[in-house]
């Protein structure tokens, strides 16, 4: 399946980027609670949530672009009522790159260090069906337990499983998510089970 497709509305995609080299994104809870307030900012306006999962050195989203007529607006205002042929995917990808360069800016403010931060380009890819959705969920639920960073999916703060099934506020489609599964008690047997990802593309 072709990596890196443009960001097209209504579809949806599973994006990873890593930090650059050995580096890491973050070092203590401060920064993955920066690092969802800049998302929210940057990246809410032209996408949806699903999921998401946050690593020490990369992070994985699984996404639904926004609508042309929802986008269009926001697009205006920012290019000053110029609309031209083509624009939505390059203005999500220039959202994406605003908002891990606001993340980069503060991360090297507050660590002294300079340069790159995040790898180039987005990496992306487009979940084009109903086995690639439920697998795509999964493997970006239990990336932390793929790393060695904890044995169970629910022992890990960082990404959205607990969001899912906790009936707290959220900014995920938690609702569409149930109904996809069909319940709350359905998603997490989903998520107990070994599951076979040959529907996921791989993304580290």
């Amino acid at each position: 399946m072709k990596q890196n497709p443009p960001f097209i509305e209504n579809n949806i995609y599973h994006v990873v980027n890593h930090a650059n080299g050995n580096e890491k994104l973050f070092t203590n809870q401060e920064n993955y609670r920066y690092f969802l307030q800049q998302l929210n900012k940057y990246i809410t306006p032209v996408a949806d949530f699903f999921a998401y999962a946050l690593l020490p050195n990369h992070y994985h989203l699984m996404i639904r672009i926004k609508s042309y007529e929802t986008i269009l607006p926001i697009f205006l205002q920012n290019k000053k009522n110029k609309e031209i042929d083509g624009w939505l995917p390059e203005f999500v990808l220039q959202c994406f790159s605003n908002f891990q360069n606001s993340y980069a800016k503060a991360f090297n403010k507050k660590y002294q260090r300079k340069g790159a931060l995040f790898m180039h380009p987005l990496k992306r890819v487009l979940v084009a069906s109903e086995p690639q959705f439920s697998a795509t969920l999964f493997y970006v639920h239990k990336n932390a337990v793929h790393h060695g960073l904890c044995s169970n999916i629910e022992d890990y703060e960082n990404c959205s499983y607990l969001s899912l099934i906790s009936n707290g506020p959220t900014l995920l489609l938690r609702d569409e998510v149930l109904d996809w599964f069909g319940n709350r008690e359905s998603l997490i047997k989903f998520h107990q089970q070994p599951i076979n990802l040959k529907n996921a593309v791989v993304l580290e």
